[in-house]
């Protein structure tokens, strides 16, 4: 496991990414009101994705991009770091109320997941980091008529500890993983019922939607943030006007209030 200390000093060794402005992406103000948050969020994290080995340059940080474990467009991990540190990227999008963007009526949960592809098969609980980067559209510190995404805000957890938690959420909501780490699944509404009776399920197979008739449908919001009970990852949510969990059970019980 990553200790604490070590924790800390990556931690502010990053600390120069808070306040960075991504000039790759300008947009006039005026054509703002035609983006929802979530294509916003899409665009920014696809270009940071890329842009990242750029920008660590630039500030001076140790970060380089990894080939990936799994040899894939999106494999594990994303980026390697000094030390034979290893790093996760995930981006954050943070509603900027001062902006007229295209809002829907409700408040959308972060579509930012830890996925099935990392699993305690390819996580090195001494050396995986994941890197959490939240990003507002701000107005350009150079030309106020401009939009820029800006990082306002960063965490980094161990990813061990992340998997965990999010795999401890999966086993007590009835749901199971299929193969070796491959699929999770949950159970189906026929499923649920089942076990809230009592009876045993069916897991010979599974499928992807109800009318299958199977007593499991894979977990289409596996690894979403707000769903992994990890109170220091909810409290980092919370801080940034995000949709968290304010309760939970792992590794203990756990809860938010409003003054956390």
């Amino acid at each position: 496991m990553i200790n604490n200390i070590t924790l800390e000093n990556i931690s502010k060794e990053l600390e120069v990414l808070k306040g960075f402005e991504i000039e790759n992406l300008k947009l006039p103000i005026d054509v703002v009101s035609g983006f929802e948050p979530s294509q916003f969020g899409t665009i920014v994290g696809t270009l940071v994705d890329a842009l990242l080995p750029n920008i660590a340059l630039k500030l001076n940080i140790g970060l380089s991009k990894s080939s990936g474990l799994l040899g894939e467009r999106e494999g594990y991990p994303d980026f390697d770091y000094k030390d034979g540190f290893r790093i996760e990227l995930k981006g954050l999008f943070k509603d900027n109320p001062n902006l007229k963007l295209k809002r829907p009526p409700t408040k959308r949960e972060a579509s930012a997941r830890l996925t099935q592809k990392v699993t305690i098969k390819n996580v090195q609980p001494n050396k995986d980091l994941l890197l959490l980067l939240c990003y507002q559209p701000c107005l350009y510190s150079k030309d106020k008529s401009i939009i820029v995404p800006k990082v306002v805000d960063y965490a980094i957890f161990p990813v061990i500890e992340l998997i965990n938690a999010r795999d401890h959420r999966l086993k007590k909501s009835g749901g199971r993983w299929f193969g070796n780490f491959e699929t999770p699944v949950i159970p189906s509404k026929k499923g649920l019922k089942k076990f809230k009776e009592g009876k045993s399920l069916d897991g010979s197979s599974y499928g992807r939607k109800e009318n299958e008739g199977k007593d499991f449908n894979e977990d289409t919001n596996f690894g979403k943030m707000k769903r992994i009970p990890h109170k220091n990852l909810q409290l980092f949510l919370k801080k940034n006007s995000c949709s968290y969990t304010s309760k939970g059970d792992y590794p203990t019980n756990w809860i938010i209030n409003p003054y956390d």
